[in-house]
């Protein structure tokens, strides 16, 4: 969903400069019109736009890494919960163990899963 925006927005931006050209040789004034439409569109998500991409330089070589090594067991996971809802944020544990909790639903009638102690892994 963002690949897609920033591209439509990379794409606006670069007809903004083919328009401008066109601006000086007399168009109309849609064309003008439009011209500081998209200056205006680039100026307030200039901001936006460079922290996405410190975000990608920052995170971009972890996800890669994530994604080609649990890739396919993380869509296995994927395919089995259907309601993401249902389970709390993920928590590490001091073992480093990742887990992902099932919420309490308040007509459950299993017992509540109970942590083991600190130092203590369930298996």
């Amino acid at each position: 969903m963002k690949k897609r925006f920033a591209l439509a927005l990379a794409a606006a931006l670069s007809a903004s400069s083919a328009s401008a050209q066109a601006a000086d040789d007399g168009s109309g004034l849609m064309e003008k019109g439009l011209e500081l439409f998209l200056d205006g569109l680039r100026q307030e998500m200039s901001p936006a736009l460079e922290n996405m991409r410190k975000l990608a330089e920052e995170y971009g070589p972890a996800i890669a890494s994530f994604l080609e090594q649990m890739g396919p067991a993380f869509g296995e996971m994927l395919e089995d919960v259907k309601d993401w809802s249902a389970y709390e944020p993920p928590e590490i544990l001091p073992n480093g163990d990742i887990i992902l909790r099932r919420k309490q639903m308040p007509d459950s009638e299993t017992p509540p899963v109970e942590p083991p102690p600190p130092g203590q892994t369930d298996i």
